[in-house]
């Protein structure tokens, strides 16, 4: 065990126009450490996982964290950044700080304000996740990165739109029990599955039913060591933190694999003496309902080219047997970049303290979690497990 996480914080995610940056932050930082039992005082290092990349006019936000309490005064923070994985960046930076002995109570916070951002803007900041050189003309910006993956992906397997629809469907269904998710409503799969005025096709094949949601919020988590867990209200441990990453430009990999992904929930999986059946659930990050299909089959789900099988199938349900995204995913609840990867962690958390209210799976016992950066080129995979 690496770290254990003993409490946290979760806005709703949304379009917050009375919200700025630095009252995010303050918000989810003051509520993690009060849930942890904790005062300012006692936390020792702290983390900011905040992509912006032209998001917020007010950069260097690392400083902001201070504004929750006068008694973070003089504790070391430090942003992070790894595109859509800032968020687990930021965690996996605080594990290590514990792992050192550097920190004995590390905070953890993910924002970002992304909707007061003109549309074309939003466009640009976000194919900064891309390799310009190869893909900074792509028309749709980074859904176009997406579909042309899609593309690729159906070309190789077959048409894949049968199984997309159903994976928007069923993230949509889980994300009207998530009381955080921006967008509570069940679409239905015959919704997700047509061309409409209100689902037009946005690049490829994909529509805009198979994209997430352009997002504000902010999530936060206190870390700290096993043995000081035990004695703390509740304590969610880490059996694994790997991170793997891999090059940038789509053109030097095989980029229908995600190949970064498999490795990391390999290495995730030997770290943790796990297999996917000793996984209750799994948050994975489905920007978009490609990517989601995908890694199905880079987790080790379905073979390659039949990940569809394990949503037509109903592997991936609530009640199935390995529910994926029961928060709705990022589909449903939403994606504002650096809180994201936070995100996936506390909702993980919650789930297997078993807090996780009317989106709890039953008898959640270990938890898999996998956020990545770019297309498969930051991958991070955390396995939890409750130990108090």
């Amino acid at each position: 065990m690496t770290g254990c996480i003993v409490g946290w914080a979760h806005t709703p995610f949304g379009r917050f126009d009375t919200e700025t940056v630095e009252s995010l932050i303050v918000r989810v930082a003051s509520e993690a450490v009060a849930h942890a039992g904790l005062e300012a005082a006692d936390i020792d290092e702290i983390y900011l996982g905040h992509f912006n990349g032209g998001f917020s006019q007010q950069d260097f936000t690392a400083g902001l964290v201070l504004q929750a309490d006068p008694a973070f005064r003089f504790k070391p923070a430090t942003r992070v950044e790894n595109a859509c994985a800032t968020g687990s960046a930021a965690v996996h930076q605080g594990l290590k700080a514990i792992a050192a002995g550097k920190a004995r109570f590390v905070l953890v916070v993910g924002v970002e304000q992304m909707t007061t951002t003109p549309g074309p803007e939003i466009g640009r900041n976000l194919l900064k996740a891309s390799y310009l050189p190869e893909d900074g003309d792509t028309p749709a910006g980074f859904a176009g990165v997406f579909g042309k993956i899609a593309h690729g992906y159906f070309q190789r397997h077959g048409d894949q739109s049968d199984a997309l629809a159903a994976i928007a469907a069923k993230n949509h269904r889980n994300g009207v029990a998530n009381p955080f998710a921006q967008m509570r409503k069940d679409l239905g799969y015959d919704f997700c599955r047509a061309e409409s005025e209100k689902n037009p096709f946005v690049a490829g094949p994909l529509k805009r039913t198979d994209c997430s949601l352009v997002s504000d919020g902010a999530a936060a988590l206190v870390l700290t060591d096993p043995q000081t867990a035990l004695r703390m209200k509740r304590a969610v441990a880490f059996r694994a933190a790997q991170h793997v990453q891999d090059f940038l430009p789509m053109s030097k990999r095989d980029i229908l694999k995600f190949e970064g992904c498999k490795v990391a929930w390999e290495r995730a999986r030997a770290e943790a003496g796990v297999d996917l059946d000793d996984l209750s659930f799994v948050e994975t990050h489905d920007c978009f309902t490609i990517a989601e299909l995908i890694e199905y089959e880079a987790m080790g789900l379905a073979p390659e080219g039949e990940g569809a099988r394990a949503i037509l199938e109903g592997w991936t349900e609530i009640g199935g047997p390995l529910p994926v995204n029961p928060s709705g995913g990022l589909k449903a609840k939403g994606h504002p970049i650096g809180a994201t990867g936070v995100s996936m962690h506390v909702l993980t958390a919650m789930q297997l303290a078993g807090e996780a209210g009317d989106m709890q799976v039953k008898d959640a016992t270990v938890g898999g979690i996998f956020n990545m950066g770019g297309a498969a080129v930051a991958n991070y995979v955390s396995i939890l497990e409750r130990i108090k």
